[in-house]
């Protein structure tokens, strides 16, 4: 909790220094790993929305995040991790926002992300195709969440490349993942579901 007057003093120095520029503050939310897949940033998954300053006096900080899903359990580890690496910037009035539509989708995820889940050892997600999603990917094939809606989507291996790999189940070290194996190198790992 803060105090009137701790308010007052936070607000007299944050009068007194200029505020981090918004490339500053994009710098600072790329070194903010996903609690989850500590490879990836929060910028690098695509949950960070905007950032914006408030022309108040002294300005507001306002960061708009939109949820893997709204039920992630690591929501609220990830704005205290966004709260903290801004605060240690320099932001001294900062508003969380969470935005739920539209929904976060995989389509977010940026090429950099993906490279960094594959040398993690987590299958990035796959487009229609069967391809590792590009920067304008193509529409996602969420057939093969469920094994009702099976479809003919490949998961390469992360480890080795092979496309002969099947699905053990459905959910792997997360909610959003899938557990996989494959069949040339025999490793498990998972798979980011597109979604």
């Amino acid at each position: 909790m803060v105090t009137p007057e701790q308010r007052a003093l936070a607000d007299a120095a944050a009068a007194a220094a200029p505020p981090p520029t918004i490339g500053a503050v994009w710098r600072a939310l790329d070194e903010v790993p996903d609690p989850e897949i500590p490879a990836v940033s929060v910028l690098g998954l695509g949950i960070v929305r905007s950032v914006a300053w408030e022309a108040d006096a002294p300005p507001t900080l306002v960061v708009k995040v939109t949820p893997t899903y709204s039920g992630c359990p690591a929501t609220e580890l990830i704005m205290a991790s966004i709260r903290d690496a801004l605060t240690a910037l320099g932001v001294t009035r900062l508003r969380l926002e969470t935005r739920l539509a539209p929904a976060w989708t995989t389509a977010w995820i940026t090429p950099d992300a993906r490279r960094r889940l594959r040398e993690f050892g987590i299958a990035p997600p796959e487009t229609a195709c069967g391809a590792a999603a590009a920067s304008t990917p193509a529409p996602v094939d969420v057939s093969g969440i469920s094994p009702l809606r099976r479809s003919g989507v490949v998961v390469p291996c992360p480890r080795c490349g092979s496309r002969r790999t099947r699905l053990l189940s459905q959910f792997g070290s997360t909610a959003c993942k899938a557990q996989y194996r494959c069949d040339d190198c025999l490793e498990p790992f998972d798979y980011f579901k597109a979604h």
